[in-house]
């Protein structure tokens, strides 16, 4: 069964992460080894993932056997504002 999870901020990444990582009976290790990083390396990830790219968020996912859908919504704010604060985050380049 298929079960959808809107989300809608980044502070939801964590506990769907670890909800989803615990279901499938996984540790920080095990999933860690599947990644090729340390457990540490994971654990930073999982406490904060909205830090994370998006490639390696969605390694993650494909271990915890996420699937990604997308889809639009009405802004609330107008375009401008919301593509104004994404503008003035730095950027970063990440390597795993």
């Amino acid at each position: 069964m298929n079960t959808t999870y809107p989300i809608k901020h980044l502070n939801q990444l964590r506990p769907m992460l670890i909800g989803f990582r615990k279901e499938n009976g996984l540790t920080q290790k095990e999933v860690s080894q599947y990644l090729g990083v340390t457990q540490q390396a994971y654990a930073r990830l999982e406490s904060n993932p909205a830090s994370a790219s998006f490639e390696r968020l969605f390694r993650v996912f494909s271990i915890l056997g996420i699937e990604l859908t997308l889809s639009s919504i009405q802004h609330s704010a107008p375009i401008t504002e919301v593509k104004n604060e994404y503008e003035s985050s730095p950027a970063r380049r990440e390597k795993w």
